[in-house]
């Protein structure tokens, strides 16, 4: 997956679209696991220096994986952002730890998310639990999640109340805060309900940020399972 600043444009011709294409994708980003780092073997040979890498932390990972892929990124000199799972997080003694083996690893970015369990396996359950635990000081930068389509798991009733009520408080946590910080959307098919949505996070007063979330080169059928566990409408 690869995450874009998002920009809204105006219709243009197709050169005129074509230099929007261009803008749009400047300072992308990309996600990957730890498993899939291992099979690149030098990130240096297929992106621009700097570029941010969202490293995605899955149920059963190890840590140590984790960090050592954050290490092995930033050494090749790029950004390592960690995925921060609080549902998959035991308790505040190890939040503390995985944060402490991060900032060794020369780590200062993170992306905070409820994380795709059904139930906590301890203390957290939200990303907002995590920015209020106060175990990222020190950290530069920290993204959250944006649904553009919604989120089921959040608003059962296919609604966006829950949702957007905690858009409205990440969005105030930076201002209180003063902490960089960005929503970073799942991928999607479509532009036109991105654009509902982040007409809708205006006119709800959210002022964070968005990076849109685009599909990487994939089969179809892997584009499909993901859309589905990633709640991607089908346009």
């Amino acid at each position: 997956m690869a995450l874009f600043p998002f920009r809204k444009t105006a219709p243009a011709t197709p050169a005129g679209q074509a230099g929007q294409m261009e803008a749009f994708l400047q300072g992308f980003s990309i996600e990957v696991m730890p498993r899939t780092a291992e099979k690149v073997e030098d990130f240096r040979a297929i992106l621009p220096s700097g570029t941010r890498v969202y490293i995605a932390h899955i149920e059963g990972t190890p840590i140590e994986e984790m960090v050592a892929t954050a290490r092995r990124i930033g050494d090749e000199g790029f950004a390592a952002m960690p995925h921060f799972p609080a549902r998959i997080i035991k308790d505040k003694a190890t939040l503390a730890d995985w944060v402490a083996r991060y900032k060794d690893a020369g780590v200062r970015q993170g992306l905070l998310l409820a994380g795709g369990v059904a139930q906590p396996m301890g203390e957290f359950a939200t990303s907002m639990e995590l920015l209020e635990s106060g175990a990222f000081a020190g950290f530069d930068r920290l993204h959250v999640a944006g649904h553009p389509e919604g989120n089921k798991d959040i608003d059962a009733d296919g609604s966006d109340k829950m949702v957007m009520e905690a858009a409205r408080w990440k969005s105030a946590f930076a201002e209180r805060t003063d902490a960089k910080m960005a929503m970073a959307t799942q991928f999607c098919f479509d532009a036109a309900p991105v654009i509902r949505w982040v007409d809708r996070l205006a006119a709800e007063g959210v002022k964070l940020p968005v990076h849109i979330g685009v599909a990487g080169p994939a089969k179809l059928q892997t584009l499909i399972k993901f859309a589905i566990a990633c709640g991607v409408g089908p346009r």
